[in-house]
């Protein structure tokens, strides 16, 4: 069973909680209105606030679906608000459907869909108690500084995911290998969807701004204009961390890359010092080869083998010098030279 709340708010700055609906109905009089809370209400708890303002069943039925975007619906008795409240707590992003039923003598809020069901109710009553000058003048204004608090906090929750994409770039830069892109892949995913959110609530300021709504008076567009400016900043903000996660994103990828290369290197580098070694022990191999059998006996002979020896010695010694003089030679030859500009092109850098 969700909690439901009556306030009468008079044009004395002063707002009075009553018990019952029907008392609260009797006192709409005189610049008087009402204000009806309902946190994590049934359908049962709706129909009987529905019967007596007039609420459309489409819009009750909204307020039930937690699967909703945020719109603005036009009705004879009212007029039907979804927005969505957003906040990070810690890592994770919590969004909370808020909506709101503005009539000419009342606002009806109901919101916490399983959640906490009065701490939201009493953030509100705190909110409005702090700013009853502007609320006392009509559920118009009251609607707008409910609306501003619920923009203020999409600030805060904006820093929130700041400081964490911050977090994730230099965890990015400390270490590149232990960094897991998981966390980077999420926050996207909440960016995406207060980009979303952000949207559709613009389009909704844009209709309260030119009094889409026969309930909104001249005097409030003003203070709806300012909520609409803070909202076209955020949805700035969010596009700048969505194309900053682009580019941290690119900055793993090639930092990954750069990894693979300098392994390459190596490798290669090892692989060409073995080809070396290798290309010199080959005639060498070849040689002691021949010399360790009797053929290189014979052909110098049995009684020379003071002088042979030694010069079969050094004839080894002499090709292996001659093949490592050979390849260093060739090594250097195709070595690039670094031109004038810096770079191993033969060209100077195309001016951009």
């Amino acid at each position: 069973m969700g909690i439901g709340r009556c306030y009468v708010i008079t044009p004395q700055n002063t707002l009075e909680e009553v018990k019952a609906l029907a008392e609260a109905l009797q006192r709409r009089s005189d610049g008087k209105f009402i204000w009806l809370d309902f946190a994590n209400p049934t359908l049962e708890q709706l129909s009987v606030p529905a019967e007596a303002l007039g609420l459309h069943p489409l819009a009750i039925e909204d307020c039930l679906d937690e699967d909703q975007v945020p719109k603005m619906d036009e009705f004879p008795e009212h007029t039907f608000i979804l927005f969505n409240r957003y906040r990070v707590v810690g890592d994770t992003a919590e969004i909370e459907e808020i909506n709101l039923f503005l009539g000419s003598d009342f606002l009806v809020t109901v919101h916490s869909h399983g959640q906490d069901e009065a701490a939201l109710g009493e953030h509100f009553l705190n909110t409005v108690r702090r700013d009853i000058a502007s609320a006392s003048k009509g559920p118009d204004f009251l609607l707008q500084v409910l609306l501003d608090d619920i923009v203020d906090e999409k600030f805060t929750a904006i820093e929130a995911l700041q400081d964490q994409l911050d977090t994730i770039e230099d965890d990015l830069l400390r270490s590149a290998a232990e960094f897991r892109p998981g966390r980077l892949v999420k926050l996207r995913r909440t960016l995406l969807h207060l980009r979303k959110s952000l949207v559709y609530e613009r389009e909704i300021l844009v209709k309260l701004c030119r009094r889409d709504s026969r309930f909104v008076s001249e005097a409030a567009i003003y203070d709806f204009r300012d909520i609409y400016d803070h909202l076209a900043k955020f949805f700035e903000v969010v596009e700048i961390c969505r194309e900053l996660i682009g580019s941290i994103m690119e900055i793993h990828l090639a930092m990954i890359n750069n990894q693979m290369t300098m392994v390459a290197n190596r490798t290669n580098q090892t692989v060409r010092r073995l080809t070396l070694i290798t290309t010199i022990f080959m005639p060498l191999t070849l040689l002691s080869g021949i010399g360790g059998m009797s053929e290189w006996s014979m052909m110098t002979g049995p009684e020379n083998w003071k002088l042979a020896y030694p010069a079969f010695l050094g004839g080894m010694v002499v090709i292996a010098g001659l093949s490592y003089s050979l390849i260093k030679w060739i090594e250097k030859r195709d070595k690039p030279v670094p031109s004038f500009y810096g770079a191993n092109t033969e060209e100077p850098p195309t001016p951009r």
